[in-house]
């Protein structure tokens, strides 16, 4: 082949190549956004030339105050975006603690994700971008260069419920080449979440790997099922394909969950390397996913010596009928009686959730049941839970 023809074909294949590697920058921006200084403070930017108005809204900025149907709430802040002569918005916080935080910016009353920044996360139906501030305990939430833990999508068929369900199920570094086997630690979500929530917002993965690395924490399994009965999967991995996500379904907190969760016991017992008895089984949760802890707990009375409640809702919806939810008093006292490790509390101060917790704990007193509990600032936060988990996970299996 003449030289000339090879040369052709070389010019042909790098216009090609670089047409579409090009397509990765339609839209974007090149500018930084955001960027960490030097003194923990950050800058944000945003390129448009053309509008007359940007915010930015993010949990390190003060709260408002927002009423919900489930009462007042703090909800994040808004900020003013400034711009220059060259149609570049821009907003600098003060200084911030070191955290995972999450932001978007309002463009003209549009709430948009920051196009120079490809890290986000989906709480329920929102998506936001997020950045780690390094230090004390965000270092927990970074993946650092030390040992990993596996984590994989499982499908278990769930006979109760009729169907192949997914879950996530984090193994500890090390899992796959041992003869070991490893208690359980299962972690349930709240409303609005999935088998995804844990693992995205909570940081799981990079919590589990970063304590059994100090030694905080003893190696074990982190099973994290999808606790909306009506749902096969986490919107868009299941037979439903993509559709927009709900805080609250059918179904949910109506007892089905708690009556059919030893299915989810049984798939990990019998495909994992785990020790299937009480002492090495713990269960925890957030909001509806502490309240499933509380009653998966006590109806299956001598199945968890280790329970952690995270900001936990205690009442039943309104008209639920379930079994489940007969002689709680009574199943208490058997949970009691059969002997626990942990049973753990934690809520923030500012919780919506507060009260109820309060109330819950003097039913505890009256039942004389031990257990521990921490209170923290702030209110139903994933900035809470994880910490909650950072606490919960190093008191384990001792």
């Amino acid at each position: 082949m003449k030289k000339q023809t090879l040369l052709l074909i070389f010019a042909i294949i790098f216009m090609y190549i670089s047409t579409y590697s090009q397509q990765a920058l339609w839209g974007g921006q090149q500018i930084i956004s955001p960027e960490i200084n030097d003194d923990n403070s950050v800058t944000f930017r945003l390129f448009a030339p053309e509008v007359t108005a940007v915010q930015i809204t993010g949990d390190f900025l003060p709260t408002e105050k927002m009423q919900t149907p489930y009462g007042e709430m703090d909800a994040p802040g808004k900020a003013e975006l400034t711009k220059d002569e060259k149609g570049i918005w821009s907003f600098t916080t003060n200084a911030l603690t070191t955290e995972l935080y999450g932001y978007s910016f309002i463009v003209e009353g549009l709430t948009i994700s920051d196009p120079n920044n490809p890290f986000l996360i989906r709480d329920v139906g929102t998506v936001t971008n997020v950045f780690i501030i390094s230090g004390e305990q965000a270092d927990l939430y970074k993946v650092n260069d030390i040992p990993h833990g596996t984590v994989a999508k499982r499908w278990y068929a769930s006979s109760g419920l009729g169907m192949k369900r997914r879950l996530t199920v984090y193994t500890p570094p090390g899992y796959e080449q041992s003869t070991e086997k490893y208690p359980v630690l299962y972690l349930l979500h709240g409303a609005g979440g999935d088998e995804e929530a844990w693992m995205d917002l909570g940081r799981t993965s990079q919590i589990m790997d970063n304590l059994i690395n100090q030694g905080k924490a003893k190696p074990m399994l982190v099973v994290m099922p999808n606790g909306n009965v009506i749902q096969d999967a986490a919107p868009g991995e299941g037979r439903d394909g993509f559709y927009k996500p709900q805080f609250m379904v059918s179904k949910q907190m109506d007892g089905t969950y708690e009556e059919n969760f030893m299915d989810i016991v049984n798939f990990t017992e019998n495909n994992y390397k785990v020790i299937a008895d009480k002492e090495h089984r713990a269960i925890a949760g957030l909001s509806m996913g502490g309240y499933h802890s509380m009653h998966i707990s006590r109806y299956y009375p001598n199945t968890f010596d280790y329970v952690g409640l995270f900001s936990a809702a205690f009442v039943p919806r309104d008209g639920v009928t379930s079994k489940v939810y007969e002689n709680i008093d009574e199943t208490l006292k058997s949970q009691k009686e059969n002997g626990y490790k942990l049973y753990w509390i934690s809520i923030g101060t500012s919780d919506f959730l507060y009260d109820a917790n309060q109330e819950f704990k003097q039913k505890l007193d009256d039942l004389d049941m031990n257990y521990q509990y921490s209170e923290s600032e702030g209110g139903h936060i994933w900035r809470n839970w994880r910490v909650y988990l950072s606490d919960f996970v190093p008191l384990l299996f001792k």
